[in-house]
């Protein structure tokens, strides 16, 4: 099968498209024919060794966390998934990825795939999908009546974030740049802010119950977040490189959010999905042997907002 992988850390360069052995599953795992696998910013970490310590890959490394495909195979002990079956799924990070034409993955993690959209789209939703679910209602508790900041709206978690925050009945306030701020309206916003012409501290004059940030903002700003906060309120930070603030004094918490796979989180989502309660947008498609220029793109920071997906063609 063909498959991209990286031998060495380092550059987008060290990406080949090879041809390698097709795996066998073992004991709770199933073989998914990927139609697409996705682009996630830690992608490009790890291949470029900066996560050794947190993801410790084996090398070659295949990348890749996202997948949707068609189950091809079964392993020994594996009940509730037959051959055939469509799935979506959150790949083990330290585990070899989805950039290939065929990939094991652990029974546990997969889930059926939307019908509603196209298989290979689907493969925009599980990791981004996740991680704003998690950030609003694992960590954040949001419920209806509430005000909630998504700083950093206008990528692809925020796009989830803000249409599961207004479908839960908050009030939504986002941060976007001005490329993203008509999507981030169309998402469901209440009031989009530009954070390129406004400084969101002094802009939000109400206080909020959660603050989800998704921005790599500088220090001193992540540090002036919990002031616009309500005391009892959360800070849900996902660049955890610089851990969440809090101010114990009003009692506000903060919390670096490490997203983990949930199969019955990723169905729930795959059910608002096929209601057409959450829309999945896909910027742009790719095809696997582009992968390497992909990476090359991230790196020069020529990505379009929202999520790219890589497509096998299976």
């Amino acid at each position: 099968m063909k498959a991209v992988r990286f031998h060495q850390y380092g550059d987008p360069d060290v990406l080949r498209h090879e041809t390698v052995e097709q795996p066998v599953p073992g004991a709770g795992q199933v073989r998914v024919r990927v139609a697409a696998t996705s682009f996630n910013p830690v992608d490009a970490n790890i291949r470029a060794g900066f996560m050794r310590g947190p993801i410790p890959v084996t090398l070659p490394h295949t990348p890749g966390i996202d997948v949707a495909g068609t189950v091809d195979a079964l392993g020994e002990g594996v009940t509730g998934i037959q051959v055939g079956d469509q799935v979506v799924g959150f790949l083990p990070m330290a585990g070899p990825g989805a950039a290939a034409e065929y990939v094991l993955a652990p029974a546990e993690v997969l889930t059926a795939a939307p019908k509603s959209v196209a298989l290979s789209d689907a493969a925009a939703l599980p990791l981004v999908g996740l991680t704003a679910w998690q950030a609003l209602f694992e960590h954040a508790e949001l419920t209806a009546g509430q005000r909630v900041l998504i700083n950093g709206a206008g990528g692809a978690v925020g796009g989830y974030a803000v249409q599961l925050a207004k479908r839960a009945g908050a009030h939504v306030i986002a941060t976007a740049g001005p490329r993203s701020g008509r999507r981030v309206t169309a998402a469901g916003a209440d009031e989009v802010v530009d954070h390129t012409t406004a400084d969101v501290v002094a802009t939000v004059s109400r206080t909020v119950d959660v603050v989800l940030n998704l921005a790599p903002v500088e220090p001193a700003q992540l540090d002036a977040l919990p002031g616009l906060i309500r005391p009892g309120g959360v800070l849900v930070n996902t660049t955890v490189w610089m851990p969440a603030p809090t101010d114990e004094g009003r009692g506000v918490r903060g919390v670096d959010l490490f997203v983990h796979s949930d199969a019955e989180q990723l169905s729930q989502l795959v059910a608002l999905i096929d209601r057409s309660e959450l829309r999945v947008e896909v910027a742009r498609r790719v095809p696997l042997a582009e992968l390497p220029a992909l990476h090359a793109d991230a790196a020069a920071g020529a990505l379009p907002g929202g999520k790219v997906v890589v497509t096998t063609g299976a």
